[in-house]
């Protein structure tokens, strides 16, 4: 494992990037979708089955394109022990909280099955929201993420790449928070799932599409590939409006995500499906290896130049 700050030495990871990339392609904004050690490690509490070779995997395209890499943002997943996704939030007749992976439905509060400990009459609107909206069901998780704990960290080497870069490229990398709004769930990094009043929190798909206008492309990559990334790219391609000349700009490392898989529940062929639908819009699906699609062209020729600040 690479320790976080094994990069400490500028000048080598800049010569690091010139000696290992090429000198002329597309340029990138990489946005990291919560690779976190709770994601990402067998050991943190949503493992993700397959995000370690993801991570490895994506470590390796950070040092093969970091020239072109301009710049790198990171989301982190953000909770508190009291949200609504948790088990804490719920009790049943007995007073026994829900164990992890239980689904509840707006009939289970109806019918007493599960009762909110907090915030009863927003939880039962919040639930009958998200079935009305024919989004995901409420589904208890376990506690993971929390703010200061071990498994809220980026994982160690995606920490060790993103620093690596920093250095190399000397520009900071950018982190956004998502997730601490306690009534609510919050996949997608434009939003949550159900608006809060008062807690407008979560970056705007305006402000994701800004990425592009100092780059060619946004290459997307992160976990877990059923929940937070499908989200994020959902709300994308609602953001770029149907327009195929952003839609094709954004890119999705399809070997470098992977789905969470609940019990009963088959979310990695209903995954693959709703991105085979994105890929049908115009959103282009990767792998890490593949070729890198061509520069646009654009009228200003000093915009490109071969990635360099």
């Amino acid at each position: 494992m690479s320790h976080p700050l094994e990069f400490r030495d500028s000048t080598r990871a800049e010569e690091s990037v010139r000696s290992g990339s090429t000198t002329f392609g597309p340029t990138i904004h990489l946005l990291v979708v919560d690779m976190q050690v709770d994601f990402c490690d067998p050991a943190g509490a949503l493992y993700v089955p397959g995000a370690e070779g993801d991570l490895q995997r994506l470590v390796r395209f950070i040092h093969a394109h970091g020239e072109l890499i301009r710049g790198i943002t990171c989301s982190l997943d953000s909770h508190l022990p009291f949200q609504i996704f948790h088990p804490a939030w719920w009790v049943d007749a007995e007073g026994h909280h829900p164990p992890p992976f239980t689904v509840v439905r707006y009939d289970d509060i109806r019918d007493g099955r599960w009762v909110p400990a907090m915030e009863p009459e927003w939880s039962a609107r919040y639930v009958e929201s998200l079935q009305k909206r024919a989004r995901k069901e409420l589904t208890i998780w376990p506690y993971h993420c929390l703010i200061g704990s071990p498994g809220h960290a980026l994982a160690p080497e995606m920490m060790a790449a993103v620093l690596w870069h920093s250095l190399a490229r000397g520009c900071q990398p950018t982190w956004w928070m998502k997730g601490s709004i306690p009534g609510t769930e919050h996949y997608s990094i434009l939003r949550p799932e159900i608006p809060v009043p008062g807690h407008p929190e979560g970056a705007t798909g305006r402000e994701v599409l800004d990425l592009l206008g100092a780059a060619d492309y946004l290459v997307i990559a992160g976990e877990a590939k059923s929940h937070c990334v499908l989200e994020t790219v959902d709300d994308l391609v609602e953001a770029c409006g149907g327009r195929p000349d952003l839609l094709g700009r954004i890119c999705v490392l399809e070997d470098c995500t992977s789905a969470i898989r609940q019990p009963g529940v088959d979310s990695e062929t209903a995954t693959d499906e709703r991105f085979a639908e994105f890929a049908r819009k115009g959103i282009r699906m990767l792998r890490s290896t593949d070729p890198l699609p061509p520069p646009i062209v654009t009228d200003t020729p000093t915009r490109r130049a071969s990635g360099k600040r």
